[in-house]
């Protein structure tokens, strides 16, 4: 089975046959299948009116646990925005009554986010419906052939994720 990446490094070693590029056959491959990710994600998300930002922030919080609450500030480290942008989309979840914001009983100046009901339900029905299609995607590998790449892929991630912040 050959593929695009196939194509274009059959192209670059034409061209540049004096370059290795080998690391094409496995970083384009990545590159090109977290955008296909991207567009199923969006889809995925979309069958339940929310946007990839709305999933991470209400699914940050579920994962929280009862009472599935966060201060801001934990919200940013777990989805990597700004603090401008965080403030932002706690307004339009709030707007949409899927968080609520609560004063910081530790804090007087602080506030927590705390998903409500209606958020909690939709960020279950989106994962749901998430996992449904991520399953299909990776219909064609075995579950070894699954565990095998999670673990290749982790190996490639963990530095990007463990550099000190």
């Amino acid at each position: 089975m050959e593929d695009e990446v196939d194509r274009l490094v059959a192209a670059w070693r034409r061209e540049r046959p004096d370059l290795d590029v080998q690391p094409l056959q496995v970083l384009s491959r990545v590159s090109r299948l977290a955008r296909h990710l991207d567009r199923a994600r969006r889809a995925a998300f979309a069958e339940h009116g929310l946007e990839p930002w709305e999933f991470d922030v209400l699914t940050a919080l579920r994962r929280a646990g009862h009472p599935y609450q966060l201060s801001p500030g934990q919200l940013l480290t777990q989805t990597l925005v700004t603090s401008g942008t965080m403030t932002n989309r706690i307004d339009r979840l709030a707007g949409k009554g899927l968080v609520q914001r609560l004063p910081d009983p530790d804090d007087r100046r602080g506030v927590l986010v705390r998903l409500t009901a209606s958020g909690q339900l939709k960020a279950d029905e989106a994962l749901a419906g998430l996992l449904a299609h991520e399953r299909e995607l990776l219909a064609e590998l075995t579950g070894g052939q699954q565990s095998e790449l999670a673990g290749l892929l982790r190996q490639l991630v963990a530095p990007f994720d463990n550099i000190p912040g």
